[in-house]
């Protein structure tokens, strides 16, 4: 008796199981794809730069050491003029200061081309 109620068993989860496998391909498969558009990634042009932590202090030169002249906050717009090694001159937007920041908290996001 106890044999019959694990075959029976068996055979309600694998009945139950074979649908809900199906039911998973099918969905994960789009009817139909989208187009892509006509023009290349390279095109495109690059993101914006962004702060990437809470504040990074805008520096009178390239080092650690120098003079701190203002902070570069995470919603600030700013423009970057050039780069030197993982520095990058700047200019914030909302308060006009220019000087140096850490590319380590400053840097641009990459956009990957699959085309």
């Amino acid at each position: 008796m106890r044999s019959t109620r694990i075959a029976i068993s068996a055979a309600m989860l694998g009945a139950l199981a074979v649908p809900m496998l199906s039911a998973t391909t099918a969905s994960a498969v789009p009817a139909t794809v989208a187009a892509a558009p006509a023009s290349s990634c390279s095109s495109l042009p690059p993101l914006p730069y962004e702060v990437h932590t809470a504040a990074v202090t805008i520096r009178s030169k390239a080092t650690t050491k120098s003079t701190a002249l203002g902070v570069l906050y995470r919603s600030h717009k700013f423009t970057v003029h050039k780069k030197s090694g993982n520095w990058l001159y700047i200019t914030d937007r909302s308060t006009g200061v220019k000087g140096w920041v850490s590319g380590t908290y400053v840097y641009r996001d990459v956009r990957m081309c699959l085309n």
